[in-house]
């Protein structure tokens, strides 16, 4: 049922970490923020990914972070919801991690790409070895946050393999969002694979443009780690326009710079993304779901002036914001 509901398209926001201000795992907000997004109306999460930042490894958080949204889910969700848990590392660091996903009930694994010193025959490797424990999201991710460039010719092979579901495009590039696209439909298996958009700069404009002829079906989203609720009801419209509603199509794509504009506040673009997580932690702790915008790394944080283009932008965009919803639920998302 979860699976059906990745191919069939939703919105999946990339799960934060939330800290103590002696960086510590603060578990009573760590399932606050689930409860939120199932509240939200969000058909999935997306764990140990970048948004919940990589260093958890190290900090020796996987499990607990993965254990604490999959326990959220399995006793509070009461319908499909998937649960996607993010890998790093070499072959066997990514199975690994695979291996605890699956066994505590996550359905499909979004693999980074970032690992240093590999090159497309060892990451096609280790995608095969990955699908043996449970299906793959292929994951094309920036350059400026850690991605490399990734050939055409690798997208295809990725796709090829059976136990790839969905691909999560994210290079800031439309050019390289086309090869993917282009590389999934000559794999032959088009049919099998759900494009989702990880373009966080360019969310509405990969929804409603089918790119090569192929719908992106839903989002996998940094982004949407904030204002959840409203970017449901905006994926709710996407859906209306996909559907022929050409007044909804075009009130949309009116707004599609809007949530541009917001998305370059949150991921600091004018700190060269260096603000980035700490964004998304400033818009859930203006809303009280997180106590405040600490990093694991002590040196990761807020830009200077970042804070306060992020409040230009909820102030001038109060179609995007969720602060309402958020102000009626957080006393029982905090029990």
């Amino acid at each position: 049922m979860s699976l059906d509901l990745l191919r069939e398209g939703t919105v999946i926001p990339a799960h934060p970490l939330a800290l103590t201000g002696g960086r510590t795992l603060d578990e009573r907000r760590q399932r606050a923020l689930t409860r939120y997004y199932l509240a939200s109306g969000a058909g999935g999460v997306a764990v140990a990914v970048h948004t919940t930042q990589f260093a958890i490894r190290e900090a020796g958080l996987l499990r607990p972070v993965l254990e604490i949204a999959a326990e959220v889910v399995a006793k509070e969700a009461g319908r499909p919801f998937v649960l996607v848990a993010g890998a790093c590392g070499d072959t066997a660091q990514a199975v690994a991690e695979a291996e605890l996903a699956a066994s505590l009930g996550y359905h499909a694994v979004l693999l980074s790409p970032n690992v240093p010193g590999a090159g497309e025959p060892e990451l096609l490797a280790r995608a095969r070895a990955v699908g043996e424990v449970l299906p793959v999201v292929g994951f094309y991710l920036q350059e400026a946050v850690g991605g490399q460039r990734l050939s055409p010719s690798f997208w295809r092979s990725l796709s090829e393999q059976e136990p790839v579901v969905a691909i999560k495009m994210a290079p800031f590039d439309r050019y390289r969002t086309v090869d993917v696209v282009n590389a999934v439909a000559a794999s032959g298996r088009g049919d099998d694979i759900a494009l989702y958009t990880g373009n966080d700069d360019n969310i509405l404009a990969d929804l409603l443009t089918p790119i090569a002829g192929r719908r992106v079906v839903g989002g996998l989203l940094g982004q949407w780690a904030v204002w959840t609720r409203a970017a449901v009801l905006m994926f709710e419209e996407v859906r209306r326009a996909w559907a022929g509603d050409d007044d909804v199509l075009r009130s949309l794509l009116a707004r599609a710079a809007d949530l541009t504009d917001a998305n370059g506040a949150v991921f600091d673009v004018a700190g060269g993304f260096h603000g980035c997580i700490a964004g998304v932690h400033e818009v859930l702790r203006g809303q009280g779901l997180l106590a405040g915008t600490w990093c694991l790394d002590p040196d990761e944080g807020l830009s200077p002036g970042q804070a306060a283009e992020i409040a230009r932008v909820r102030a001038a965009y109060p179609w995007l914001v969720d602060d309402d919803f958020v102000a009626a639920h957080l006393d029982d998302w905090l029990r």
